[in-house]
This record gives C-alpha cells, sequence and structure tokens, in this order.
C-alpha cells in the first residue's frame, strides 16, 4: 500500500545515508550498553546480556496486522506491530511476561529480515510500522529501517515504549521516529522502584517525553483519522491511585503540551507477580478509571482510545 498521508514519513525526508550513520552511532553505545538508563556497561557487541536480558541477537516474539491498539494506528488496515522479546523494565505486573522477561524463546532473526518484514506489512495494507519494546535492540532496528527505506518503505513509524529511555539515545533516532507512543506508567519514582524495578523512572521519562515532543510535536491525524507524526501517550490507571495519575497529567499539561493526547487505559489485572503484592492485587475499579479519565479531560488533554 503506497503511502496517503499528507507529507512523507520522517525518515525519506533524512535519507538513508545518516540513517546508516546513526545505526553506527548506536553500534557504538552497544559496546557498553546505555541505551536505556540502567546503563549497565555490558557489551552487547560482543554478545553479553544487559540488564534487560538482551544480547546481540535481535529477537521477535511475533508481527502482523495488529487490530487492539489505539484507533488512531488502527484504521480500516491494522497497525503492523513487531514485537520484540526483552524489555528493560520489571514490572511486577506485566501482561506480556513471557516476552518481556523472555520466556518465550521467540525467533531470532537478522535486521535483512526485519526490513523485509516491514515491507511485508506495508504491503498487508498496514498503516504504520509498530515497534513494539524497541529500546533493547535500537542498533539492528536502525539498519532495518535504513534497508526498507531503500527498498521502498513509506509508512510511519512508532515507537512503542515503555518510557523508561534515555534521552540521548531518542535524540539519536530524531527524523526517523514520526509518532513516539510511550507509557507515563508512574508520577512517582518511588512506587516506579517498588513495581518496576528501577530507581529513576518518573525523571528519565518526563525528560524523554520533553525531547520525543521536541521532534514530533503534538499528534496529527489524517482526514482518515489515522495518525502520521506526533506524541501519543499511555497511561495505565493501576488500583489505589498507585500510578500518580494526577501527576502524570499535570505533567504532560504544563511541560509537554496543553494538546498532549493520552489514553487512559482500564485494562490492569493482576498478572504476572501481582498477586503477591497486596495493594495491586485486585482490578481498577470502574470509578477509580472514570476518576483518572476525567483529571485528563479536565487538564484539557486530547482523549484518545
Amino acid at each position: 500500500m503506497k503511502n496517503s498521508f499528507p507529507s512523507k514519513p520522517l525518515y525519506h525526508k533524512l535519507g538513508v545515508k545518516k540513517i546508516f550513520q546513526r545505526y553506527e552511532k548506536a553500534l557504538k553505545i552497544w559496546e557498553k550498553c546505555a541505551l536505556c538508563p540502567r546503563s549497565c556497561g555490558a557489551n552487547r557487541f560482543e554478545g553479553k546480556k544487559g540488564e534487560c536480558g538482551a544480547d546481540h541477537r535481535l529477537v521477535i516474539a511475533n508481527y502482523g496486522p495488529h487490530f487492539g491498539e489505539e484507533s488512531v494506528l488502527v484504521g480500516n488496515k491494522g497497525s503492523g506491530t513487531i514485537f520484540f522479546v526483552y524489555c528493560n523494565l520489571y514490572c511486577v505486573f506485566c501482561q506480556n511476561w513471557t516476552i518481556s522477561r523472555g520466556k518465550e524463546k521467540g525467533e531470532t532473526i537478522s535486521s535483512e529480515k526485519l526490513a523485509h518484514i516491514m515491507l511485508t506489512l506495508q504491503t498487508m495494507g498496514c498503516h504504520n510500522i509498530n515497534l513494539v519494546t524497541p529500546t533493547p535492540h535500537i542498533p539492528p532496528i536502525l539498519s532495518a529501517i535504513g534497508q526498507a527505506a531503500k527498498e521502498g518503505l513509506e509508512i510511519p513509524i512508532v515507537y512503542n515504549c515503555g518510557g523508561y529511555e534515555q534521552p540521548n539515545v531518542i535524540k539519536l533516532l530524531e527524523g526517523i521516529i514520526d509518532i513516539y507512543m510511550p507509557d507515563c506508567k508512574y508520577g512517582s519514582s518511588e512506587i516506579a522502584f517498588e513495581y518496576s524495578g528501577v530507581p529513576d523512572y518518573t525523571e528519565s521519562m518526563k525528560l524523554s517525553l520533553k525531547e520525543m515532543q521536541r521532534q514530533v510535536g503534538d499528534l496529527q491525524t489524517d482526514k482518515r483519522g489515522i495518525a502520521y507524526r506526533g506524541l501519543l501517550t499511555r497511561h495505565l490507571v493501576l488500583p489505589e491511585e498507585l500510578a500518580g495519575t494526577a501527576e502524570v497529567i499535570r505533567f504532560l499539561a504544563n511541560e509537554i503540551s496543553p494538546q498532549c493526547a493520552i489514553n487512559v487505559m482500564e485494562q490492569y489485572y493482576p498478572s504476572f507477580l501481582a498477586e503477591i503484592y497486596p495493594q495491586i492485587s485486585r482490578r481498577v475499579s470502574r470509578k477509580e478509571f472514570l476518576d483518572a479519565k476525567k483529571m485528563a479531560q479536565k487538564a484539557g488533554l486530547q482523549i484518545i482510545n
């Protein structure tokens, strides 16, 4: 399917040569891994595993048109999702823990195969390439984007991440990623440490979102209502207001944009290890969800479902 959006994706404007230059810079970060704020220092280039569990291999769980994403990504042909194995967060309530913790073996592929997958998803009519949990795999992903662009890829690329990102690495993606879709999991790093195992989640998330907003601005959609550029945030409501929804919304409205797009999500349920944590061992109530959504509406944020 040809690109029918108002403008070409950013990576077309940047050019294949510069994409591969970014790939070379990303490889250097791999030598003493600092792709995320953990900065674990593993020599991923030599096959050492980082704290995320990934080494130099590019491992995917599955791919295909996905109709369960936000409506602005799905349209009528689906979002072309590629699910990567491993994650830099240790969320005790992870609903995809077999993938994030590498318990699902997945398929080890080359960057050439990844480029082919991207082109296949485009041929299937998908409206975008949706990279799910890409952070541990940025170097080979950049190589694949360069190869795919050279061979005719021309639909937007979505960076679908957990929000725990390294701002200088996000800068490396400028002009390549069209739509950033980070989680805004917590308004408090203390709570983030308890439930996701990182001490500086909120600080890193805020800095990264500011960089994402600088690059792509507010979410833009075409006449069909399909997104082609911008920042789209996600916030999963947790029981007992543990996600710090009020602080997340205050930050987005005051420090990102009054029109920031947000999907306030109610699908929390106690999966993985959550049942051993009393405060999150139950589903979110309807009232808790509606209260969170009202906060976002009152702040004037753009609500996306």
